[in-house]
């Protein structure tokens, strides 16, 4: 069976079982609030305790008890780049089975649309910038983080497949950095966004003359508020239907520096950033080609600096009852 050629995409029926896979991460509760908001009735969720992911049999009778119509796969395992150093094994391994149960569930029960979340760490370590998607699989990866890359975009041929062989309008997006509500602030397991927050609030509380970042702040990087994230992954799940993945991101970057300074700002540190230079820069930049997401109609909304403040708010308020997982 072919790709279905009479397929158009549309608004999804608000009414429909929709199934958000990893609803209480950072992105899939941000899918969960837009789709809420949106007016969608029918949404199943299942945390990790009420539902194993990895274990087959369990998610295949899931999805027969609930027959869900749509389906957002924002489950994985993930971490910043020393838990992917550190467990590369164990980030192949638990992705793997996440993605391959869920879509085989959801294909078994011919899922009529489902969105595959992947991310921008799929593309080559010296990929052209901006990265456009045909840059996927034309070059060597990023070492640290490899094995969750390669069960990425196994997912992304998975879904691929099933529309080759099934027919079903299944899509892939790939995001940029995100950051927001719900984020990983952990000392050993986040990523840079939410350790520059968590480092500049615990600096200013404590009256601190320095903070002290690694690098010389030169790197380029992209951040894509986690809301934002969700508002594409609708937008493009009722108005984009193609086997390639789309970047889904602002298209513009700023030096780590400069996000320092607003992470600075928000929290209201007001001494000196210092910078190891003995340590790692990491890649120069890293920024997505979004010119396929706008042609499909979306842009992002929210700015960089306004995002920060309104991430910092959201930290302050919930920092006693945040996620330390590394």
């Amino acid at each position: 069976m072919s790709e279905q050629p009479d397929f158009r995409p549309g608004p999804l029926d608000r009414s429909a079982t929709t199934y958000v896979a990893g609803h209480r991460g950072l992105v899939g509760s941000a899918i969960w609030r837009t789709l809420e908001a949106e007016g969608f009735t029918d949404l199943v969720g299942r945390g990790s305790d009420e539902l194993d992911l990895k274990d087959r049999s369990a998610v295949l009778a899931f999805f027969e008890e609930t027959r869900p119509r749509h389906v957002v796969l924002a489950a994985a395992k993930v971490g910043g780049i020393l838990a992917n150093s550190t467990y590369p094994a164990d980030f192949l391994s638990e992705n793997l089975q996440i993605q391959v149960n869920v879509m085989d569930a959801a294909l078994a029960q011919g899922v009529e649309r489902l969105l595959f979340l992947g991310s921008s760490c799929i593309y080559p370590k010296l990929a052209e910038q901006p990265i456009t998607e045909d840059s996927l699989l034309t070059g060597h990866l990023e070492p640290t983080n490899d094995a969750y890359a390669i069960a990425k975009i196994a997912g992304i041929l998975q879904v691929q497949s099933v529309r080759r062989q099934h027919g079903l309008p299944w899509i892939s997006a790939m995001p940029t950095n995100l950051y927001g509500p719900g984020d990983n602030f952990s000392p050993t397991g986040s990523h840079v966004l939410p350790a520059l927050i968590r480092r500049y609030d615990e600096a200013a509380r404590s009256g601190a003359e320095s903070v002290t970042n690694w690098g010389t702040g030169a790197p380029r990087r992209e951040f894509l508020h986690v809301d934002d994230m969700a508002a594409a992954c609708l937008h493009l799940l009722e108005h984009y239907d193609g086997p390639e993945q789309v970047n889904v991101g602002t298209g513009r970057d700023a030096t780590i520096a400069e996000i320092a300074g607003y992470v600075a700002e928000a929290v209201g540190f007001e001494g000196l950033t210092e910078w190891d230079t003995s340590k790692p820069d990491g890649t120069p930049q890293k920024l997505l080609d979004v010119s396929k997401l706008a042609a499909a109609g979306w842009t992002s909304q929210i700015g960089l600096r306004e995002g920060i403040a309104s991430t910092v708010a959201w930290y302050r308020e919930h920092v006693g009852h945040l996620r330390e997982a590394g």
